[in-house]
Parts: C-alpha cells; structure tokens; sequence
C-alpha cells in the first residue's frame, strides 16, 4: 500500500508539475513569438524565459539552493560552463543568471513543436554530428561574445548517464571559445537536478527535489593558447565534479577525476 501511495503521489506531482510548465508558457507565447521576428526584440524573448521559468519553478514548490563563490556581478561578458544532469537545468540556468544570456543547445531542441522554432531564433543551436552545425555555431558563439553578451555551454554536449556521479568527457569547443575571445570561463555546477527530473527514456518523471546550483569563481583565460585547452578542460571538471561530493550537497565522485599530469603550478596559472 505504502508503495502504491507513493506512486500516486508521485503521478500526481509530475501532473501538477506539467500542468504549471505548460500554463505560463501559452501565457506568454504570443509575446515570444512577437518578440522573436525582429533580433533587437530577442532580449524581450529572453525576459520572458526568464519570468517563465521563475514562475514554473515557484509554482513547483522545490526549493532553490544557489551558492555564488564571487560576490557581485559577475564579469560580461563570459562563458559559463555547466555540467548537464536534467531537462530542467536550463530553466534553472535562465532563472539564477542575470543579463541577456545566450545559450547553446542541442539541434533537437529547435524541433521541438511550438516552443522550438522561438529557442533557435533567440539562442544557439547546434548538430554536434555535422561540421557545418558546428562551424555557424562557433561564428555565432563569437558574435556573442563581441557583443558584450555572455553564453553558457554544456561541454559534455548531452546529459550524462550517471548524472550527480560523473561528468562526461568535455569538448573543447567551449574552452577554445573563451580562449579566443579572451574572456572568463564560469563553472556552473548543477549536482542533484536529475532528481528532481532524471532523464528516463520513453517517460516523463518528476519528483519533489530541490535544485542546486553553484556558480563558481570565473578563470581568467587572458595570455592562455590552445595548447592550455587541456589542462583547463580538466580543472573545471575538477572544480564541478567536487560539487558531487558530500560537502557540495550531491553524491561523491569517482577519484578518477583527478588527473596526476594537472600539477600544483599549472593550476596557478590558470587562476
């Protein structure tokens, strides 16, 4: 019995949870829609997200849990680098960072019916499997950046399989990115969003959970190469991954991530 009320429960929830995911955004569709025909409208679409997102998240009643490492804004632009763990993380992104924040996601998202064609006129999307998806993905990314807007990338490209417990290998896209463009990277972790919503295939499951976020220190790239990619790939995993652990409110991480080769001296340069 105690089960079955669990699971009703649990029904019960991910309706409500739905039902309040679906109401603001036909709410606020006609004005997205309106706002993404003309690109200097897009920080209206992006206002909008954001008040979507807030409202949804309020109306879920899960507490949020943000923890900011730097006091003050953070500096614009920059690129913010997050672990991938939910389908919820990028409502959670949209609500906590402030500013026209672009965004880069998977090309299935622009397919997504009624809501998908406005993400890919508003944000970046990108077909990891084609060149050409990822070369006007690039171009796109540095545009943003030249314009003073900051964007945020999931470097494992999609959720992990054991999310909360480990990352996915990173691209380097996101880290050459910033390196070009001389601007700050953001480690963003997110260590405990698939409970609320974890990724089931073929099914829809939402459970009371909080959200956590953590936006850590930025890391000046200023003076780094493409060579440094490596080692700073491997000190933001180090710096995300350790948000698993006990002490960053999530699910111990494999030692696996500590890489022998990222020695004491090369992570001072990267401070």
């Amino acid at each position: 019995m105690r089960h079955l009320l669990r699971y009703l429960g649990q029904r019960l929830y991910t309706t409500w949870a739905v039902v309040w995911f679906i109401v603001p955004f036909l709410l606020i569709y006609p004005w997205q829609w309106l706002f993404s025909r003309r690109p200097q409208w897009h920080p209206y679409v992006h206002a909008l997200n954001r008040g979507w997102s807030k409202s949804s998240i309020f109306m879920w009643g899960v507490p949020v849990r943000v923890r900011r490492e730097t006091a003050g804004l953070l500096p614009q632009p920059c690129v913010y680098v997050a672990n991938h763990s939910s389908y919820v993380d990028i409502m959670l992104l949209f609500k906590v960072i402030p500013g026209f924040l672009n965004m880069m996601g998977k090309a299935s998202l622009a397919r997504v019916p009624v809501w998908g064609p406005l993400f890919g006129r508003v944000y970046i999307t990108v077909d990891r499997t084609s060149a050409v998806s990822r070369g006007r993905a690039v171009v796109a990314a540095r545009r943003t950046l030249a314009a003073g807007r900051s964007i945020c990338i999931f470097p494992e490209g999609r959720i992990s399989p054991t999310p909360g417990q480990a990352l996915l290998p990173f691209q380097d896209g996101a880290f050459q990115l910033a390196i070009d463009a001389q601007v700050p990277l953001v480690p963003v972790g997110m260590a405990t969003n698939n409970r609320f919503m974890p990724d089931v295939a073929g099914s829809l499951r939402v459970r009371h959970a909080p959200l956590h976020i953590t936006l850590h220190a930025p890391i000046e790239t200023k003076g780094l190469t493409a060579a440094d990619v490596p080692v700073l790939k491997q000190r933001v995993a180090d710096i995300i991954a350790a948000d698993f652990r006990p002490e960053g409110h999530g699910i111990p991480t494999p030692s696996t991530w500590r890489n022998p080769e990222l020695t004491a001296a090369k992570t001072r340069e990267l401070v």
